[in-house]
């Protein structure tokens, strides 16, 4: 990859501005992928962070200069052909992370539904066992017979009850998370929201579909 820069027509990426050379620097990457900038004999120089160079890796926080007042936004420079291939592949991490925490929150939610029903009908049997053997040798059951009852009616309302509502914070959870998810899902240029659709499955559109975007999600 190499990005020709100056005011000329006919570079990648045009500055213009009256103290860059029609053709003043270019941007590549080195073998092992690192930016650098190579200074093309401008008349007025290139500087990084404040010193003149002729050859230099950079990286995209440094500050680029073009003769003495033009500064170089080298983001932008590098997204002269539209390649947003490095920001889309970032997208896979957001997908696979958004299914495993939907997964896991309607798991999660309801294993503990279940157990909050389930615990209440394991109380009243093992309260059935401990008034079995108090029963045993008296003579006045009544009110062991009374709280028997209130133990069968009132213990799986309170189990319904605390599994209801357990239930009732998947929605929001998934609420929550859908909402995020939409936030970081979308394209690194236009920011339209990918949709549910997989990260494998857009990566074979190879490009935004928004007609006024058209961002190349892979690099060729």
């Amino acid at each position: 990859m190499i990005i020709r820069i100056g005011k000329a027509e006919d570079n990648d990426y045009i500055a213009d501005d009256i103290y860059v050379s029609r053709y003043h620097a270019r941007i590549g990457r080195d073998d092992t992928g690192n930016l650098f900038i190579e200074d093309l004999n401008s008349s007025n120089g290139t500087f990084v962070n404040g010193n003149r160079i002729m050859k230099k890796k950079i990286t995209t926080s440094d500050t680029v200069k073009l003769g003495s007042l033009y500064t170089l936004n080298v983001t932008d420079a590098l997204k002269f052909d539209n390649d947003y291939s490095d920001e889309f592949a970032l997208l896979k991490s957001v997908y696979d992370g958004y299914i495993k925490e939907k997964i896991r929150v309607q798991s999660s939610n309801q294993f503990k539904t279940r157990l909050l029903q389930s615990i209440p009908f394991a109380v009243i049997g093992v309260a059935g066992l401990v008034i079995s053997f108090f029963r045993k040798g008296t003579s006045g059951n009544n009110g062991i017979i009374i709280i028997s009852i209130i133990l069968a009616i009132c213990v799986p309302i309170i189990g319904i009850y605390l599994g209801a509502r357990q239930s009732a914070k998947i929605p929001e959870l998934l609420h929550n998370l859908a909402n995020k998810f939409k936030i970081d899902y979308v394209c690194p240029k236009c920011g339209t929201f990918l949709g549910e659709v997989p990260w494998e499955s857009l990566i074979n559109k190879k490009q935004c579909p928004v007609a006024t975007c058209r961002a190349k999600w892979v690099r060729k």
